[in-house]
């Protein structure tokens, strides 16, 4: 990764209609942002732990947000997650988990394992739209993210 340009935003997102949308939709609201997009679990481990192809990045280049689906191939968002959060390198990364899950199992799990935020994806394209560009400009503007100590 560019160090000029450092991922600001990482989207795990397996759909293709859904990640076309989410880019669609967080460049509309921030033109401007560095997004990198994994398509399953397995790719996202090693995006965030700097392993196999991403080997050559620092983990201390960290994204100022992490958008998980939960439904993902190779590795779920759940273990994703559980591994992000039990990480001290990564533990303090928003994480808002954008799903069309509604299992109450699923939320409070997320909840448990240190989600910031649980959002069902809308059904409705311009609400989809409408969702994802506010959590960018929320994620990217507003929110005073922690700094790791580890």
């Amino acid at each position: 990764m560019n160090e000029l340009n450092p991922v600001q935003l990482l989207l795990i997102e397996d759909n293709p209609q859904d990640l076309e949308l989410a880019l669609l939709a967080l460049q509309q609201g921030s033109p401007n942002i560095q997004i990198h997009v994994a398509r399953d679990g397995a790719e996202a481990l090693d995006f965030i732990f700097c392993e196999g192809l991403y080997s050559t990045r620092l983990i201390s280049d960290v994204p100022k947000v992490i958008l998980l689906d939960l439904k993902l191939p190779k590795v779920d968002g759940l273990d994703v997650l559980r591994r992000l959060k039990g990480d001290p390198r990564t533990a303090m990364i928003p994480v808002v988990v954008l799903t069309s899950s509604k299992e109450q199992r699923d939320v409070v799990e997320s909840y448990q394992l240190g989600v910031n935020s649980y959002i069902v994806k809308p059904v409705n394209f311009e609400r989809f739209v409408e969702a994802v560009r506010n959590l960018g400009l929320y994620w990217m503007t507003l929110n005073q993210p922690a700094k790791s100590v580890v």
